[in-house]
This record gives C-alpha cells, sequence and structure tokens, in this order.
C-alpha cells in the first residue's frame, strides 16, 4: 500500500436517504394531520382567549401558533432534506431541520418572556376572566393535543424538528391541564389570578421546551460530539488496536440530529497491513458507536528521532492539527500535538 492513503468511507444512506425508520412520505402525512388539528384548535382558542378575558387561553394560543410553526418547518425541512447533495452543498440540505429547530426555540424563549411580564402583571391586577369559556376550551384542547401527539408519535423522532415539535404539544398538553383547573378555580372561587398563574406555568414550559431546542440545536452548529460519545475515550480504544502507532486530528460530530460522522489520520506501524487495521477500526466505530459516516486517512509510520511516529514518506502529520494525540498505553501518556 502506499505511504499516503486517504480512505473515504462513506455516507451509507440507503434508499432512505436520511436514516429513517419511517419513510418520508409517511413522516409528512402524520405531521400535516398534526397540523390541520393544532390550526384549527389554535384559532378557535385565541377567538375564545379574547371574549373570555383569558391570559391563559391567549398565551397557549401563542403557544400552539409556534407548534404550528415547528410543524410546517419540520414538513419543509423534511422536504429540502431529501434533497440530493450537490453543488457547495456537499452534505445537501440535511441541516434544513437544526435551523428551523433553532429558530423554533428562540421563538419560544422570547414569547415566554412576554407572558412572564404579562402574567406578573395580572397577578397585581387581575382583570375579570370568564371561568366556563376557559375550562371547556381548556378541555377540549387536551383532547385535541392528545390526538395531535398520537399523530406526531406515529412519525420519525429521530429528527431534532420532529421530536421538537412532538415536545411542543406534549407540553401544551399539560399547559390544558394546568388551564383547565385555573378554568374551574375562576368558575368555582372567583379567584381571577388563578388564570394569570396558569398563563406563568405556559410561560415555563415554553421555556423547558424552547431552551432544550436551542441546546441541542447548537451542539450540532458548534460540532459537537454526539451525546454519548466521548472522543477522548473513543481515541484511546482505536490507539490500542493492534498495528495502530497513533490516532490524531480525530474529530466527531453530527450533520444533523441522528446522523453522526467521524473524521480521523491513523498511522499504522510498518509491520501492520492497513487494510486490515482500517477494517478493524471501521468494526470498533460501526458495531461500538454505530458510526457509519466516517473518513479515515491512513499512513504507514516510521519513528521519528524524537521517538514519535512519522508517516513513512517523511512528511508532516498535519499542517495543522487538531486535538489531543492519542497513542497506545494508558491515557496519561497521552500527548498534545
Amino acid at each position: 500500500m502506499p505511504g499516503s492513503v486517504a480512505r473515504l468511507y462513506g455516507a451509507r444512506m440507503g434508499a432512505h436517504g436520511h436514516g429513517h425508520g419511517v419513510g418520508a412520505g409517511t413522516d409528512r402525512r402524520w405531521l400535516g394531520a398534526a397540523l390541520g388539528l393544532i390550526v384549527t384548535f389554535m384559532v378557535g382558542e385565541f377567538v375564545v382567549g379574547l371574549l373570555a378575558g383569558s391570559l391563559a387561553l391567549i398565551s397557549d394560543s401563542a403557544h400552539m401558533l409556534t407548534d404550528a410553526a415547528s410543524l410546517v418547518l419540520a414538513l419543509v425541512a423534511i422536504r429540502l432534506a431529501a434533497r440530493p447533495a450537490r453543488g457547495g452543498y456537499t452534505y445537501g440540505l440535511l441541516r434544513a431541520e437544526i435551523l428551523s429547530a433553532q429558530a423554533n426555540g428562540i421563538t419560544l424563549l422570547l414569547l415566554a418572556v412576554w407572558f412572564v411580564y404579562e402574567g406578573v402583571e395580572r397577578l397585581l391586577s387581575p382583570p375579570e376572566v370568564a371561568g366556563l369559556p376557559v375550562l371547556v376550551t381548556a378541555l377540549v384542547g387536551i383532547v385535541v393535543n392528545l390526538a395531535a401527539t398520537w399523530c406526531i408519535s406515529r412519525a420519525d423522532r429521530s429528527s431534532l424538528n420532529v421530536e421538537g415539535a412532538f415536545q411542543h404539544i406534549l407540553n401544551d398538553l399539560f399547559a390544558f391541564v394546568a388551564t383547565a383547573v385555573a378554568g374551574l378555580a375562576v368558575l368555582l372561587t372567583g379567584f381571577d389570578r388563578a388564570d394569570a398563574i396558569a398563563a406563568l406555568v405556559v410561560a415555563a414550559l415554553m421555556v423547558k421546551a424552547g431552551w432544550g431546542l436551542v441546546r441541542e440545536s447548537g451542539r450540532i452548529f458548534l460540532e459537537a460530539a454526539p451525546r454519548g460519545v466521548d472522543p477522548d475515550a473513543l481515541g484511546t480504544r482505536l490507539a490500542g488496536l493492534a498495528g495502530v502507532a497513533e490516532v490524531h486530528d480525530l474529530h466527531v460530530w453530527e450533520i444533523t440530529s441522528g446522523r453522526p460522522a467521524l473524521s480521523a489520520h491513523v498511522l499504522v506501524r510498518p509491520e501492520a497491513d492497513c487494510h486490515e487495521v482500517q477494517k478493524a477500526i471501521e468494526a470498533v466505530l460501526r458495531g461500538e458507536h454505530g458510526l457509519e459516516h466516517t473518513t479515515l486517512q491512513v499512513d504507514h509510520c516510521e519513528d521519528g528521532a524524537d521517538g514519535a511516529a512519522r508517516p513513512a514518506d517523511g512528511a508532516d502529520h498535519c499542517v495543522d492539527p487538531h486535538g489531543p494525540v492519542h497513542l497506545p498505553g494508558p491515557v496519561e501518556e497521552q500527548r498534545a500535538p
């Protein structure tokens, strides 16, 4: 084998494109059904909230608007992600869902700030609230959200966008329970502040869902390692395989949610077979970590004057290496590049 060989273990996506266990067409149908339920009820809830003077209903209708937006964006992202990679977009548009998830999360956080402000104001000076319309609307909302949650649960939830929409509607279900309790309290006791308290509960749920989406989408944009994968431990594991002299420039990231990728530069001992070492590394990456999309540069090496491994052709490892160098042996013996 030549001294410097780049092996591309390329994208085993299969016919389904995104690696989903559920087809994109099936996803679109279930998401479309959930969207129809959400939009229909959202309009009715907003009108009832205005007529009843209920901030809890108005705030939750705004929450449902973001749910509807996330479903629309998820549908658009599914269509964009299905486009083949071409031109300058070498991964296609797989990160469209991450953009929409982040936009949806930021919107949730901004809405939560506004509803906290309004809720506190109404706690200090509560307006009159019609308890019966609030209670009835909330009970209907529970039924609608149960149906929408079931629809989305039938789609592929490995997508960050789909999972985000699922979590939003599930949170809406909890919010409607809080709103129903508030409506019952107003109806039975006349305690108008219960409506503002329910609105603050809805705002808290917005913060939880919004922050989760921003955090997870941010990890993907910053190309952090997928959760559950420790790059240092992985590098040490690969360096310990038979025939491996050194592993460096190890990068693990997610192209989009549920699509991890890895690249690394591997130096192989002169007496070892590069092909067999590559097969062993690929087996570990695939079998132990589910990493199917990998790029490995494999070189034979020789010991340099400083005792460090060098490519057999005498070239430097990399022009600008990143991250630690992983060597066979205990972790404390690893060195920086």
